[in-house]
């Protein structure tokens, strides 16, 4: 026994138990400002940290010398061998104006073996936002793909103005994603204060036989409207010249005395517009005071050039002098995105946003407008300024994004929210993402970063692949997974990346027995696939084949449900090429 005793004490003393480090310091740029939001990479074990608000950071580590990578959009990347028990004071250098000052993040990318990236086909830039569909990908265990999951809504409601207007949609205005978003399909409040929850289901393809259906539905937690936190909103106005019409300033100063209604007396609201010039027109003001904040509004009228940089600059200043802590700081822009003084392209406000998001306030984009509407502005700056975006084209819209979905719009329950799926080779043979198509250009320059999204309080994303099966009777067994997923996302204001797994089981059920939100998921996106003209979707499919499928499914006391069909029967006479053709040939 004592010699059992000797060498346990022999034993730890030649085996000492390993030391803990905690990784402590800041990241600033040459000015000694300090930068948030820095991703720091941590290589031995895998994980992923943010800086702080003050540019500060904690890591823990189990070693006395590790390395950590720092790397921001609009800085140099570092790679760094450290101390731990040393602060560290890290400083990143801007990246020369003369140089691309961001890598391209992409919507959705598929990894290979070696890291290499297999790019969807595109084509020359030519219409609307220049989209590419994700091409179909053979199941392998070495391919990954990743999609940043957001809650923009903006493609439905531009799809059902122009519909209305009896005009053909521009196929690249069609992004199944946001069409399936506008629903909330399927949403289910996750168990236990949990922040997600994932349900999948498989079922057949309408529009091919071989070929099956994967459902995934993500839902995120609902607030508590009692105990969310005090907001700091600034309205961002356009009131330019091109808003002078019924459908856009009229329609956006009715839309805000409507988030009005819902401000607290701990809420702060201040309104900046630009018109031929940029003026802060409402200072800091409480949400008790609604009689101040709705005059404001309601005294705006439109005129001049659309200074939009400027305008965006003040904005963030002045959201930067009011920031609350551990609140929700928020710029509301609402324009028709046409910008044409300062900086205007694309690039140029993509690298504008991305260097003004660092202060932490999120950016709500809200569209309205026809003729000069410019989408792919308006939706760079949401992606790109930690946000979300919708287009408003009536007041029932306006109603639905800041009264009906307001939480959704305006509080985020999470960040930086994307989504990693590797399917089972021994059960599927190829599978092609629906909708998260990223834009071609950003293809053709071969960027490789995927660009996670916000996540809104009780949103509901439903993601549909078409999948193929090696043997689809395998597919009924739920005791094999067709697929394994990893969710990453940070809560608001924290510094630590998460991640939780899902697998998803062999649930095969016919599509008649598919339930009916399903169901009516499955016509949107054959909607939206057969409006985009897809080269994945059979030219020949009737569009009364895709009503059939809407009815059958209606919810009938769901209004959202019942205008889809009425969208279908209008789209019909549209899109019917062979009467005229018939007439032509006549005369």
């Amino acid at each position: 026994m004592k010699r059992i005793f000797f060498i346990i004490i022999i034993s730890f003393l030649l085996n000492p138990v390993s030391a803990q480090y905690y990784i402590r310091g800041d990241v600033k740029d040459e000015k000694n400002e300090p930068l948030q939001n820095v991703k720091i990479y941590m290589p031995a074990t895998r994980s992923l940290y943010y800086s702080g608000h003050t540019g500060g950071f904690g890591i823990p580590s189990s070693n006395q010398y590790d390395s950590l990578i720092f790397s921001l959009d609009g800085y140099t990347t570092q790679s760094l061998k450290i101390k731990t028990d040393v602060y560290q004071g890290i400083v990143l250098k801007m990246i020369p104006a003369t140089m691309t000052t961001h890598k391209p993040q992409l919507v959705s990318i598929t990894s290979g073996k070696s890291g290499q990236i297999l790019p969807s086909e595109y084509f020359q830039s030519e219409s609307y936002s220049n989209l590419a569909e994700n091409d179909f990908i053979k199941a392998d265990d070495h391919y990954v793909t990743g999609f940043s999951m957001r809650i923009d809504k903006a493609s439905y409601s531009n799809i059902r103005r122009f519909i209305n207007l009896e005009m053909k949609v521009p196929p690249d205005a069609v992004r199944i994603d946001e069409m399936l978003n506008y629903f909330n399909f399927s949403y289910k409040e996750p168990p236990d204060n949990k922040v997600f929850s994932l349900e999948s289901q498989v079922s057949d393809c309408p529009w091919d036989k071989d070929h099956l259906l994967l459902f995934l539905n993500l839902s995120a937690r609902k607030l508590n409207l009692e105990h969310v936190p005090k907001s700091n909103l600034v309205f961002l106005i356009d009131v330019s010249g091109s808003m002078d019409q019924p459908n856009r300033l009229p329609l956006l100063k009715e839309a805000f005395q409507l988030l009005v209604k819902n401000l607290r007396q701990k809420d702060t609201v201040s309104i900046v517009t630009y018109g031929g010039d940029v003026g802060i027109r409402l200072k800091p003001t409480s949400g008790a005071d609604k009689k101040t904040i709705s005059k404001a509004i309601e005294e705006l009228t439109a005129y001049g050039d659309t200074p939009g940089e400027a305008a965006i600059r003040t904005a963030y200043k002045l959201a930067e002098s009011t920031f609350m802590k551990n609140g929700n700081n928020r710029i509301i822009l609402a324009t028709d995105g046409d910008f044409n003084i300062g900086q205007t392209t694309e690039k140029d406000l993509e690298e504008l946003i991305t260097k003004e998001k660092q202060s932490g306030v999120y950016l709500t984009c809200l569209g309205v407008g026809m003729g000069n509407y410019k989408d792919s502005k308006i939706e760079i700056l949401s992606k790109k300024g930690n946000g979300n975006f919708a287009y408003i084209d009536d007041i029932r819209e306006a109603e639905k994004v800041l009264v009906t979905e307001f939480t959704q719009t305006l509080y985020s329950v999470a960040n930086d929210v994307f989504l990693n799926i590797k399917f089972n080779p021994e059960l599927i043979k190829n599978y092609r993402l629906i909708g998260y198509d990223n834009k071609k250009n950003i293809l053709a320059e071969n960027g490789n970063e995927l660009e996670g999204g916000e996540i809104g309080s009780a949103s509901g994303n439903t993601v549909l692949f078409e999948i193929t099966p090696l043997n689809k009777d395998s597919l009924a067994n739920k005791n094999r997974n067709i697929a394994d997923i990893s969710l990453h996302y940070r809560m608001p204001g924290d510094t630590l990346g998460k991640n939780i797994k899902f697998s998803c089981p062999g649930n095969y059920i016919s599509f008649d027995k598919l339930n009916n939100k399903l169901r009516f998921a499955t016509a949107v996106a054959m909607f939206g696939l057969k409006l985009r003209q897809s080269k994945y979707f059979p030219v020949d499919t009737d569009w009364n084949v895709i009503k059939d499928i809407a009815v059958s499914s209606l919810t009938p006391d769901d209004y959202l449900e019942t205008e889809l069909i009425g969208l279908i029967d209008k789209s019909i006479p549209i899109y019917y090429e062979k009467k005229k053709r018939k007439r032509r040939q006549k005369k």
